[in-house]
């Protein structure tokens, strides 16, 4: 981790949803997904969440050595976005506890706020955590 990896770091993201990012496309092995509404699923809006915190902070971390990895997750999605529609993410550091990071986040498409939160991601080394994950396999 750099010197400049400290709360205050602030990054925009911005995403043109696709069809392939809606509930139907979730898991298309369920057919529960299948019959909902063609509309920005909560599971890619966490990841489209972790994307902007993780491009927030590579650059003050010794990419691709150390890397994040999301640890909590707690947001809304309070409301729905169809395809075709830009949304933006706003992603602040706010708090910086040895390898813990939190970011506080908001996502919004071009109409109205459609998500807010806290998202905590750690710092890892990615060979350690390589081989832990190697390691599991085994037993």
């Amino acid at each position: 981790m750099k010197d400049t990896l400290k709360p205050g770091l602030k990054y925009e993201h911005k995403f043109l949803v696709p069809s392939s990012k809606t509930v139907p496309a979730l898991y298309p092995e369920a057919d529960e997904f299948l019959a909902m509404p063609e509309v920005f699923a909560t599971g890619f809006l966490v990841g489209f969440l972790e994307w902007a915190c993780i491009r927030c902070i590579n650059p003050h971390i010794d990419w691709p050595n150390e890397q994040t990895v999301g640890t909590r997750i707690n947001v809304t999605h309070q409301a729905a976005t169809p395809p075709g529609l830009e949304v933006t993410a706003s992603v602040e550091l706010i708090e910086v506890d040895g390898r813990k990071l939190v970011f506080q986040v908001e996502a919004r498409d071009s109409i109205e706020v459609i998500s807010t939160g806290l998202h905590e991601r750690f710092v890892i080394n990615r060979d350690k955590f390589d081989a832990k994950v190697v390691e599991k396999l085994r037993r």
